[in-house]
């Protein structure tokens, strides 16, 4: 779950979104055998998690085989770090600052409206861009299926208060 309120993070369909994003890049797995996801870095699995153990700011530690940085709940990379830092005024790369800077995506994006209507669909559609593992994202990497996440993001909403 989202380090975020609900309230913080604009509504219980927002937090239900971040969920989706983080099972969408890193999986249930690895949620759950690292600091659910937070510390996570690209290049992960169950088998062989990648972890970080400082949150004072982005980890950039590069995955040679993947050509990545990206690290954390929502595989952030790392060449855009000091500007969203800068831009949200984030203390650190800790939980509640990836919450922020995830939700600043999803609104550069301007895909908050179809979240509270709850046109998850349409919402995926519109945050492509910035997750690679959402379907039409096209950075060559594993796309998971619209119905697939569609069922993420229902899963996290019935867990949330």
């Amino acid at each position: 779950m989202p380090q975020i309120s609900p309230e913080q993070a604009g509504g219980q369909n927002v937090c239900a979104f971040l969920d989706t994003i983080a099972w969408s890049e890193i999986g249930t797995a690895l949620l759950k055998i690292s600091d659910d996801g937070y510390n996570v870095l690209v290049g992960s699995t169950p088998a062989r998690p990648l972890l970080f153990h400082n949150y004072a700011k982005h980890p950039r530690i590069r995955n040679a085989k993947l050509n990545s940085d990206a690290a954390g709940r929502y595989q952030f990379m790392g060449r855009y770090w000091a500007y969203y830092r800068d831009h949200l005024s984030l203390p650190d790369f800790g939980p509640h600052a990836q919450d922020v800077w995830a939700i600043q995506l999803i609104k550069e994006c301007k895909a908050l409206k179809a979240i509270n209507a709850g046109d998850i669909e349409q919402a995926i559609h519109l945050c492509r861009s910035r997750w690679a593992s959402f379907p039409g994202a096209g950075y060559s990497q594993h796309e998971n299926q619209m119905a697939r996440l569609i069922e993420a993001y229902d899963d996290a909403r019935r867990l949330l208060p």
